[in-house]
């Protein structure tokens, strides 16, 4: 009858090794009985559960009745068996006896919809692609073993693959470059295929590994989606314990599906966020994301007490460039003014287009109000070099109007619009220069050009 259970039974001694294993023991371990007679049963046990399964035996040990215990084990060929064990201790014969039931079938499938569950979660909650990433990564080396972990995106424009995401061992993550230059990614994307590399199968279609130190493992999976292949979840393994299987390439393969979707998602929404936003011709701040940076700002220069300002920015006579050279060329003429303006300002600077050929600069922190008039000054200086619109030098020259706090007041409306002023008393002036709001906010003062005598 023992014989043919369909679980194992086994009798371990007081010293913790196996002195009987019924035949089921080799389909459940992979070792026959032979194998596993007079072995330590702890040998057998996943590292990371050993602590409390010799907890549990000596609890087994001393009189308690074991029903549900469960723990993993390490088969013959290197894969997790998940075993709930029935175990009690004979007094008078010194030694445990136990029952397997092997539920590795159902741990798998239990384990692949939390996996699932938490890929949407992540999806959900993940305010960028890194911490997307991170998340997918930790989630899946929950399945299998996922210790060098790469996401390749594919830029089908320039024809190009990434590595946004990158965990490697032995390698740094690579520089973006052209798709092919990466043989295995490339087959993967291209052919939208999952690909697995062992030591002892390698597909004859598969392109050649890269030099040493070669993986002795490699799984790539393509990001599938209804619109194309996104990229592609990579795999590698260095030793016989991070080791894939055809059943390891089916789950990464069934979870691909989920990833992408998420993945997807996510560039969406920051898509979507991005356009809400800034400026789709220059990719500048818009007007909504300017006036909420000022809004941020102007409590924390009152906190810090330091200096605010703002220059607001108008081009003379742009109306010309679109009559004369066309619209398309006075959108370009937008884009390397606004790639100019960036060149005069500090990174936690704010540059915006609020709208036409309207720019405002945000400058925080500064220490005096000279600081606003050298940047406007070198604004102006940027601004002699004419400008190439595909071989059209076209001259531009910008009025600026300047405001600070907490001289010309402390609300963003108020300031903004004696920058406003200062700018069109400075255009009506003659433009090309720097008009300053006076102490009022209504005596104005200028600046005189760069170049011009003071």
């Amino acid at each position: 009858m023992v014989d043919l259970l369909l679980d194992a039974v086994c009798i371990v001694d007081a010293q913790g090794r196996f002195v009987y294993v019924s035949p089921s023991f080799e389909r459940i371990f992979g070792y026959t009985p032979e194998e596993a007679v007079g072995r330590p049963m702890i040998e057998m046990v996943y590292s990371e559960d050993r602590e409390r399964t010799l907890r549990a035996a000596q609890n087994i040990m001393a009189g308690t009745l074991q029903l549900h215990f469960e723990n993993r084990y390490v088969r013959k060929d290197g894969h997790i068996a998940h075993i709930r064990w029935t175990a009690r201790w004979v007094e008078d014969q010194q030694v445990r006896l136990a029952v397997a039931h092997d539920i590795t079938e159902r741990k798998h499938t239990e384990s692949l919809q939390a996996a699932i569950y938490s890929i949407s979660e992540a999806a959900q909650g993940a305010e960028d692609l890194d911490t997307l990433f991170a998340k997918i990564h930790h989630i899946i080396g929950t399945l299998l073993p996922a210790s060098n972990f790469s996401v390749a995106l594919h830029d089908r424009l320039p024809d190009t693959i990434s590595f946004p995401y990158h965990v490697d061992e032995r390698h740094p993550a690579p520089t973006p470059s052209p798709l092919d230059a990466d043989a295995l990614c490339s087959h993967v994307i291209r052919k939208g295929q999952t690909l697995l590399l062992t030591p002892d199968s390698l597909p004859p279609t598969a392109p050649p590994m890269a030099s040493a130190p070669r993986p002795l493992y490699w799984l790539g999976v393509p990001l599938q989606t209804p619109a194309g292949v996104l990229g592609a979840l990579v795999l590698q393994g260095y030793s016989e314990e991070a080791r894939y299987s055809e059943r390891d390439k089916e789950l990464l393969q069934f979870v691909s599906t989920q990833v992408a979707s998420a993945i997807e998602r996510t560039q969406m929404r920051k898509r979507l966020q991005h356009m809400a936003q800034y400026d789709q011709l220059t990719h500048l701040p818009n007007r909504q994301l300017f006036l909420d940076r000022l809004k941020t700002a102007l409590p924390r220069a009152q906190r810090e007490q330091t200096l605010l300002s703002l220059l607001f920015i108008d081009l003379d006579r742009f109306k010309q460039v679109n009559d004369s050279l066309g619209h398309s060329m006075g959108d370009l003429l937008l884009q390397r003014v606004a790639q100019r303006l960036l060149e005069c300002v500090r990174a936690s600077d704010t540059v915006a287009r609020l709208g036409g050929d309207e720019f405002v600069v945000l400058l925080e922190s500064s220490d005096s109000a000279e600081h606003a008039a050298a940047v406007a000054e070198k604004i102006l200086a940027t601004f002699i070099q004419p400008f190439d619109l595909h071989g059209h030098q076209v001259t531009m020259r910008p009025s600026i109007g300047v405001a600070m706090h907490p001289d010309h007041g402390s609300e963003e409306s108020l300031l903004l619009s004696h920058a406003d002023a200062a700018m069109y008393r400075s255009k009506n002036s003659g433009g090309n220069q720097v008009c300053v709001a006076g102490a009022t906010g209504m005596a104005l003062q200028f600046l005189p050009r760069p170049g011009a005598p003071h």
